[in-house]
């Protein structure tokens, strides 16, 4: 049961140390719910663009062409995350606003965010839509760098597990809400986007007024150098290593989990010949997200009670390994039911617990956002790697077969990478 944490936002002087220090007192409730309902934003934002949205633009502009302009604008979109991320995270870190060092770069991300999206709705050309698809990705990972930050910085060690399980389940009824826009809008992309945009900013607000954010008082601002900031992005494995391993795991599990979901809406138009692929979409999203929903909550409080992460993140990567092998050699309707079920119960329990192992070996409280940007390329360059994979392997090597045959190999590497990590159990 969480508890009240009685300790509100601190003035500039009094809260000296009290930004930087390790969290003891359980979060508000009503903290939690904030929290979820952020990530419930960002990912609609997201996710609806990705899984369903961006595919139909691309057909309106080209169908021969559509996997490419589709590989292309999530490609730089993904690359502009990975400076988004670490970027914001860094800024957050240092700032001492009086509203806390989290809140205005949740606000400014996903003020951005809802810029770009009201732009793709009238986008003219493929160019016009990378760009504001690249605002859209500054704003929603800058968001999602500072709201990141907000759980090490407020939750005990202690409820980590539990707590990402909850925000997780924000990211699975974001993914899920985006899905469902996909589908309702049907084909009317344009709306879609505001729907997203809608979902954005609803998400954003409660956290302004019910963040409980700490302030960072001056004194306890390090002295800022472009060489330091610069070379503050670099986190030497050798230094830490632990967090190099966690790293290079979030990596390989998400270049697997996004081969999985790039093309879902053009392997059930193509290779399972879906009347409706967008309905599809939304079922298969539906299923993976209950599922999610489950394992997340109960992976996330099983972590804590018995204060273990990896053979979790081991056992979950494995499972999202098994759904791409299983879409590989069964791609029919029935097996993608199948398919989306197991990568629901193996993704859910990720999340929770590899956000929690992750928050055990960030280098210093002072940039937990900086860190947690880095940790957040993680998520971000396996979009830009994952379209290039792709791409050739759907065209030219094999197909949908081979695309889902890799994804779970690069996953499965995942798994056996978290072994190396040694001071987290």
């Amino acid at each position: 049961m969480m508890t009240d944490n009685l300790a509100g936002p601190q003035s500039g002087a009094g809260s000296r140390g009290v930004a930087l220090s390790e969290p003891t007192v359980s979060v508000r409730k009503r903290w939690t719910t904030s929290v979820v309902l952020v990530n419930v934003g960002i990912n609609a934002a997201f996710f609806g663009p990705i899984q369903v949205l961006l595919g139909q633009q691309a057909i309106h502009f080209s169908e021969p062409e559509k996997e490419g302009i589709l590989a292309l604008v999530t490609g730089a979109g993904a690359a502009v995350s990975l400076v988004a991320n670490p970027l914001f995270g860094t800024f957050s870190d240092r700032s001492v606003s009086r509203f806390g060092r989290r809140v205005p770069w949740v606000f400014i991300g996903a003020l951005l965010g809802t810029i770009g999206l009201l732009g793709l709705t009238v986008a003219p050309s493929v160019g016009a839509m990378m760009l504001l698809w690249c605002l859209v990705q500054l704003g929603c990972n800058g968001a999602l760098a500072a709201i990141t930050a907000a759980v090490p910085d407020q939750v005990p060690v202690r409820e980590r597990g539990r707590i990402g399980g909850l925000a997780s389940m924000g990211t699975v009824v974001g993914i899920l809400m985006g899905a469902a826009i996909g589908a309702v809008v049907a084909g009317n992309y344009a709306f879609g986007y505001v729907l997203c945009a809608v979902a954005l900013v609803a998400g954003m607000v409660p956290y302004l007024f019910l963040s409980n954010d700490q302030v960072l008082s001056r004194a306890d601002r390090p002295p800022f150098s472009w060489p330091a900031f610069f070379k503050g992005f670099w986190i030497s494995p050798r230094m830490y290593p632990d967090f190099g391993w966690a790293w290079i795991t979030r990596f390989l599990v998400n270049v697997g989990n996004h081969l999985v979901t790039l093309y879902l809406l053009f392997f059930l138009r193509d290779a399972v010949g879906f009347d409706n692929p967008e309905f599809g979409v939304l079922v298969l999203t539906g299923i993976y997200a209950v599922l999610t929903l489950v394992t997340a909550v109960i992976g996330g409080r099983w972590t804590d009670r018995v204060g273990k992460r990896k053979p979790f993140v081991i056992g979950s990567s494995a499972i999202i390994a098994l759904a791409a092998l299983i879409l590989a050699f069964a791609p029919t309707w029935p097996g993608a039911l199948v398919g989306a079920a197991v990568l629901g119960v193996g993704y859910g329990a990720y999340l929770a617990v590899d956000f929690a192992l992750l928050t055990q070996v960030l280098p210093s409280a002072a940039s937990r956002g900086k860190d947690l940007g880095v940790i957040n390329v993680a998520n971000s360059l396996p979009q830009v790697i994952a379209p290039i994979i792709a791409w050739p392997l759907v065209t030219v090597l094999g197909g949908y077969v081979t695309l889902y045959v890799v994804a779970a190999v690069i996953g499965l590497l995942g798994a056996v990478f978290v072994v190396k990590i040694k001071g987290v159990d």
